[in-house]
């Protein structure tokens, strides 16, 4: 049976009733009556059964990231924790690899370096559970070179419950259950069941190497036109150049930052298709885009003497440092550039969030980038606004393989640049001015010129946009009636996952704002 049950009186509870987000529950008695502590499938099975039948409503939680109160504000009802089903070692004559739905990300990475030298297309924040990110699409720096996660997956766990209240394990594949087995690629969690596990038969093998840089523009003298300009021309290479295979492995984040945080700061990282950095030609193409916009020197490591004190060996031995016009970049081993070096860590100070997404297909427009630059400036009296930010991360190369769509539920297959618009703040007391700040600015950028009248205020699936991603949800949504085709697609995908819902949750067991609907 489940290893413990903490109730609310115990010393535990209040740490383990709650995410990274401390927004969530609003208050204490908002929150869950107990937490179930599992240790194994059978663990959930058993608890998840006996919570149904008292009654209990079951949410899950394996790493605690979710983006929006799904988990824990549960008022008596019940949260199944899967943090300590963390574990990579496959089955006897089972599938070759296996990540149990509690492994972070971090963990998941080191653990199949070190067996095989194989790894997952996963994200860049090494505290983030497998068993939301992967169920949702999750995707990362090697994205674009080996697709998004759930594209490898070939079986899952997953514990559902019947009819009668019945708790039903189950082992699903192409072959068992094929229908749910899709649903679980890529429509999120809290919609048909508890996963356990993944499977892969096969993984891509991580890099021999990587090269890591950084590009910064300060906002000191930056002006409007010349904002306008490099954005266009990091979002028109992704959407031309970057749809070129020698370019599949250069993967970028540029944090669109309030001006009040001093700078635009954008990190690129790169290899060849064959997991080596013998040909550096795409780097060096890509960063020489922005000298004519003179981006200012920076970078998380800024001079040879830093490296040799703090990175680790590369697989050729020492670290090669390579200077790319204004650009300090360094090649490390792969393992160590993308985990030893943390991220997604504990906060000294805990701060509040509220996040939107959208999926591009094209350059920024004239009126988004201005749009873009007007929030980004704006000043509230009061507020601090330095931590709101818009993450514009490189998209498309291997994603976008068409014949995936029927194969999993990840419908997004032509974008070319996924954006991340993050609000964040610290103290309840400035909640209302940061979400109005958040949802003013997303609303005005799709309400353009451009934008049809029905779904004006949202990036609506069409010549320029392929809606919003399911792993950032946004409660905002809600307000249109739309908003299951702005996450799953207008062409069929949200009628499936109602079919796979009606027939594996047929008592809507698992539900929360943004669930699949019956």
């Amino acid at each position: 049976m489940a290893i413990e049950t903490v109730l609310r009186d115990d010393v535990r509870f209040p740490v383990l009733n709650r995410g990274k987000n401390p927004r969530f529950p609003p208050t204490p008695a908002e929150g869950a009556s107990r937490i179930a502590l599992c240790d194994s499938t059978a663990d959930v099975a058993e608890a998840l059964e006996r919570f149904v039948h008292a009654g209990l409503r079951p949410t899950v939680r394996s790493g605690g990231h979710c983006y929006e109160n799904f988990t824990y504000t549960n008022p008596q009802g019940a949260i199944l924790d899967l943090s300590m089903m963390a574990d990579t070692t496959p089955e006897a004559n089972g599938p070759k690899y296996r990540v149990a739905a509690g492994t972070q990300l971090g963990q998941a990475y080191t653990e199949l370096y070190k067996r095989a030298q194989v790894t997952i297309p996963g994200g860049s924040c090494v505290t983030v559970g497998a068993g939301g990110h992967i169920s949702g699409g999750g995707y990362g720096l090697l994205s674009r070179l080996h697709g998004v996660t759930p594209d490898w997956v070939t079986a899952v766990d997953i514990v559902t419950v019947d009819k009668a209240g019945k708790a039903v394990a189950r082992r699903v594949d192409r072959n068992r259950d094929a229908d749910l087995f899709r649903a679980c690629r890529g429509a999120g969690g809290g919609s048909f069941g508890i996963i356990t596990n993944f499977y892969f038969d096969k993984l891509p093998m991580a890099p021999v190497e990587v090269m890591k840089g950084s590009l910064n523009f300060g906002w000191d003298g930056m002006t409007e036109e010349r904002f306008a300009r490099i954005l266009y021309l990091y979002s028109n290479y992704w959407a031309t150049r970057g749809k070129d295979p020698d370019t599949w492995g250069l993967f970028t984040v540029f944090g669109l930052s309030h001006r009040s945080s001093g700078h635009l700061g954008m990190s690129v990282q790169f290899c060849n298709q064959d997991g080596t950095c013998n040909d550096l030609k795409p780097l060096e193409e890509f960063f020489a885009l922005f000298e004519e916009c003179k981006p200012i020197t920076s970078g998380a490591v800024k001079a040879p003497q830093a490296m040799e004190d703090h990175a680790p060996q590369s697989a050729g031995g020492g670290d090669d440092v390579c200077l790319l016009a204004k650009h300090t970049v360094t090649k490390r081993n792969w393992l160590e550039a993308n985990v030893g070096g943390g991220g997604g860590g504990s906060n000294a100070v805990e701060q509040r969030r509220k996040h939107k997404s959208t999926y591009m297909k094209g350059a920024f427009t004239k009126y988004e980038a201005a749009c873009i630059y007007k929030y980004l400036n704006v000043t509230i009296p009061g507020v601090d606004l330095s931590r709101e930010t818009v993450l514009a991360d490189s998209f498309g190369g291997a994603v976008n393989r068409k014949e995936l769509i029927e194969e999993t539920s990840v419908a997004q297959r032509a974008s070319t640049l996924k954006l991340q618009f993050i609000a964040s703040w610290v103290g309840a007391d400035q909640d209302a001015p940061n979400l109005k700040w958040l949802k003013d600015f997303y609303t005005e950028l799709y309400s353009g010129p451009d934008a049809d009248a029905r779904h004006r205020g949202t990036p609506y699936h069409g010549d320029g946009y392929e809606g919003c991603y399911i792993n950032y949800p946004d409660v905002d949504m809600l307000a249109y009636e739309f908003w299951p085709q702005l996450y799953y697609g207008d062409k069929g995908m949200y009628p499936f996952l109602q079919s796979v819902k009606r027939k594996y949750d047929p008592n809507n067991i698992f539900h929360h704002a943004m669930s699949v609907r019956a």
